[in-house]
């Protein structure tokens, strides 16, 4: 098998598979580009169904989707990531300091942000969302402009902070953002690697 360096931006079909890895018992997870045309039908599914709430694009119509990720694309990097070929989670990459985020803390050089929205299960499996995220993590550290990952999600969101605690993330304090109160929390690669280390 193919290591993610060796995959890593061959084009596969029409897609470019830009990082891969093979995750425990999910399988492979592969993470290529947004592509709009193609994409947003699927986004706008996902963004629809009650458990994406915290996503806050609920009630949304697919040209409401579509102008919100062209708007998005102007200063992020968002990409469609599968598992064993299905789409499965949706995920935005993207400097603090071009969000409103960066407006309530002192932005250090190399602190990106993150968004990760994965997609409704077809059936449970076991660690399948912890997977997705780890790989996730994994793949930003590979970006050396990547120094420390920075996340705000909603303070009620327990289920992701489960996730961000999981993988070390250090939780600081809540900030007021215009939609939401936000837990402002923050990852290093050494945070990162010592918080996976006896983990599956």
């Amino acid at each position: 098998m193919k290591t993610a360096q060796e995959i890593h931006n061959i084009p596969t079909g029409e897609r470019e598979i830009i990082f891969a890895r093979e995750m425990g018992n999910i399988g492979m997870v592969t993470l290529s580009p947004l592509k709009i045309e193609e994409d947003t039908s699927l986004i706008h599914d996902w963004v629809n169904r009650d458990y994406a709430k915290y996503w806050m694009m609920q009630n949304t119509s697919l040209e409401d989707v579509r102008r919100e990720y062209e708007r998005l694309l102007t200063y992020s990097e968002i990409f469609i990531g599968t598992v064993n070929g299905k789409p499965s989670f949706l995920m935005e990459k993207y400097k603090t300091s071009d969000e409103v985020i960066g407006r309530h803390y002192r932005v250090e050089p190399g602190d990106y942000g993150m968004h990760i929205l994965v997609a409704p299960a077809d059936k449970p499996i076991t660690n399948f969302t912890w997977y997705i995220f780890r790989f996730i993590m994994t793949f930003l550290f590979t970006d050396e402009r990547v120094k420390r990952v920075v996340v705000e999600p909603d303070e009620r969101n327990h289920k992701i902070h489960g996730l961000n605690r999981r993988a070390g993330f250090e939780y600081e304090r809540t900030v007021k953002l215009p939609h939401k109160t936000a837990c402002l929390a923050f990852c290093n690669y050494e945070q990162f690697s010592q918080a996976i280390k006896n983990q599956p």
